[in-house]
């Protein structure tokens, strides 16, 4: 994962079974469910639209180049 990605504070604050659903969600093309889930699970306060699309366009870039598997953080 990039630098970007690894320094991305909404990522940091979902729990690890929510980063893989979040992956998964993505992977899958879902990604209004996948912004829905950060919202849901991100630790508070809740995440606004703009870092919820930064983070689903860091986390797309991230499953589709291969550096990190739904879940991981790099």
């Amino acid at each position: 994962m990039s630098n970007t990605a690894m320094e991305n504070l909404l990522w940091h604050r979902l729990t690890s079974a929510a980063r893989a659903e979040v992956d998964t969600l993505i992977a899958n093309g879902r990604t209004i469910q996948a912004i829905a889930v950060m919202r849901d699970h991100a630790e508070p306060p809740t995440p606004d639209l703009r870092e919820c699309v930064d983070l689903l366009a860091l986390r797309h870039e991230a499953l589709h180049d291969g550096d990190a598997g739904p879940g991981n953080a790099g």
